[in-house]
């Protein structure tokens, strides 16, 4: 019986893709020169299935768009826009985007920025006249990131099976944390940098370790925190290369960046309660054993899986 269920475990992780968060992103920078000229770049992921997603400017904008060409891992739009009047106060929209992928909307105006997202359920934005403070968009963001990234969920109930102890459990995940921001904060302001490809199949090998760890015996890792610290640095890689894509263009980087550091935190936080509460249930119902011989077997897999996908994307 056990033989069957780990040959399925092992055909569900081939099964088994980790999404890619690939945002698209709408830049309008403002003229310094001309009054209501804007220039408008638009970066749509190429690998979307279906038909590329469409801006729809405010009737008092004429636009016009030069050929797209493709940027890394976008087809990139450069669009030239002359109004009436300003972009402040009026509504744009973006259509035919899919399920998937949801859009940033950056407007840089001379003296301030604005921010939103806009997804299938929401295809309207308006421009607010007063200035917006927060870049609230990019917490979005950092939820999205975290909730589609399933590698970074697996590694984060991986640690979890690895530890004991309430006070274990907050000093590993708050190392985790520092260490993500600090790599995070420097890939952004491109004073580290490593190739993608590499950054994510070392992130597999992360979840194929930690898998390992969980087959064990009883045996805890007598310091989590630091393997949790170590690992979290390469993970912050990961997280950044979501927003090196799409770029920051904004007047406000720094909070850009700790709005999306915040909302990959909120999504760890929400996540957290379901892997300890299986752990719970399954030392109630005396089935620890068989649940620690789960999740090593199909974490591992899925990890092993995308290792050797990610490879085989860098060799090609």
């Amino acid at each position: 019986m056990n033989k069957i269920i780990y040959l399925y475990l092992l055909f569900f992780a081939f099964e088994t893709q980790s999404h890619e968060f690939n945002p698209a992103h709408l830049v309008i920078n403002e003229s310094k020169v001309e009054a209501f000229s804007y220039d408008a770049t638009w970066m749509y992921p190429f690998k979307n299935i279906g038909k590329r997603a469409e801006v729809i400017f405010p009737e008092n904008c004429l636009s016009s768009p030069e050929k797209p060409y493709i940027q890394g891992k976008y087809l990139v739009e450069k669009i030239k826009l002359n109004c009436a009047q300003s972009l402040k106060g009026s509504t744009l929209s973006i259509i035919n985007l899919s399920v998937l992928t949801d859009a940033l909307v950056t407007i840089n105006f001379k003296n301030d920025t604005f921010e939103g997202l806009v997804n299938l359920q929401k295809t309207e934005i308006n421009i607010p006249v007063q200035k917006q403070y927060y870049p609230t968009s990019y917490l979005n963001l950092g939820v999205s990131h975290l909730f589609d990234g399933l590698d970074h969920i697996l590694f984060i109930f991986g640690l979890l099976f690895c530890i004991s102890g309430f006070i274990n459990i907050i000093k590993t995940i708050t190392a985790f944390t520092i260490a993500h921001s600090i790599t995070l904060g420097l890939s952004v302001f491109n004073i580290i940098s490593l190739p993608q490809g590499t950054v994510e199949a070392l992130i597999a090998l992360t979840i194929v370790y930690l898998a390992l760890e969980i087959g064990r015996s009883d045996l805890k890792i007598k310091t989590p925190w630091m393997m949790a610290f170590g690992f979290g640095l390469l993970h912050g890689l990961g997280f950044a290369s979501a927003l090196v894509d799409i770029g920051i263009s904004n007047n406000q980087m720094f909070l850009s960046l700790l709005f999306f550091n915040i909302g990959i935190e909120l999504a760890q936080i929400a996540l957290i309660p379901i892997p300890l509460f299986l752990i719970y249930l399954s030392k109630r119902l005396y089935l620890s054993n068989h649940l620690k011989i789960l999740a090593s077997y199909s974490i591992g897999g899925m990890g092993f899986y995308w290792f050797i996908d990610r490879v085989i994307g860098m060799i090609q």
